[in-house]
C-alpha cells in the first residue's frame, strides 16, 4: 500500500478499533496465511478454515499460531471435500466467519503477510475485512511464488521457473506438511520462506 493511502487510513481510522492494523509493520516478522474454501470463486464460495503462523527470529512459531474452522453459509460438493478433506458435518461445527475474521485481525495487527497464491486468500477475506473495518487490509505482503521465481531466474535466467507448490518445497528442501489443510499449507509456506531467506544470506556471503 502506498504511503499516501496509508496516511489517509491512519488519519481517518487511526483512533478506532482497528488502529493496530495501521501501525508500521515490525521488522523481520511475517505471518504465513492460508485459507481453505468451498471452491475457487471469491464471489460465490465460502471460507472453511483459516490458519496463520508467525515467522520471527528465524523460527516458525507454531505455538503462537492462529487457527479457526469456519461454518460456511452454503453447502459444498464431493469435489470440494476431496480437495480439503473437510466434511459438511465438520464444517457445521465451525464458527461464523465474521467473528473468526474479527479475531484474526486483532491477532494479526500490522505484521507482513506471507502466502502461496496469497491474492486468492486475501480476496476470500476481503469482503469480511471491509465489512468489519471499513477499509481493505493494509498489511504489506509477500508472495512465495514470486520470491522463488526471482531466485530461480537469477540462477537460470534461460529456464522458466516451475512454481508448483510441491516443486518449490522440494527445491528448498522443505517437507510438504498437510497439503490442502490451512495449517499445513501455512506452515509449509513459512518453512519455505525461511529456506529462501537462508539461501539469500548464503549467496550474499559467497559474493563477498
Amino acid at each position: 500500500m502506498d504511503a499516501l493511502r496509508q496516511w489517509w487510513l491512519r488519519k481517518r481510522h487511526g483512533d478506532g478499533e482497528w488502529t493496530a492494523l495501521l501501525r508500521p509493520a515490525p521488522a523481520a516478522e511475517w505471518v504465513s496465511l492460508d485459507v481453505e474454501t468451498t471452491g475457487l470463486d471469491p464471489q460465490r464460495d465460502h471460507i472453511l478454515s483459516l490458519a496463520a503462523v508467525p515467522v520471527r527470529g528465524g523460527l516458525v512459531l507454531l505455538s503462537d499460531r492462529f487457527e479457526r474452522r469456519i461454518r460456511p453459509d452454503r453447502g459444498f460438493d464431493i469435489e470440494s471435500i476431496r480437495h480439503h478433506r473437510i466434511t459438511p458435518d465438520e464444517a457445521a461445527g465451525g464458527m461464523s466467519v465474521t467473528p473468526a475474521v474479527r479475531e484474526f485481525l486483532r491477532w494479526l495487527g500490522p505484521r507482513r503477510l506471507l502466502g502461496y497464491h496469497l491474492a486468492f486468500d486475501l480476496a476470500m477475506l476481503a469482503p469480511h475485512v471491509r465489512a468489519l473495518t471499513g477499509f481493505a487490509l493494509p498489511n504489506p505482503r509477500v508472495e512465495l511464488a514470486e520470491a522463488f521465481a526471482a531466485r530461480a531466474r537469477r540462477a537460470r535466467p534461460d529456464v522458466p521457473p516451475n512454481l508448483d507448490f510441491g516443486h518449490i518445497a522440494d527445491a528448498l528442501g522443505v517437507p510438504v506438511l498437510g497439503r490442502h489443510t490451512a495449517l499445513g499449507d501455512a506452515t509449509t509456506v513459512a518453512l519455505c520462506w525461511l529456506a529462501l531467506q537462508g539461501a539469500a544470506r548464503n549467496a550474499s556471503s559467497d559474493r563477498r
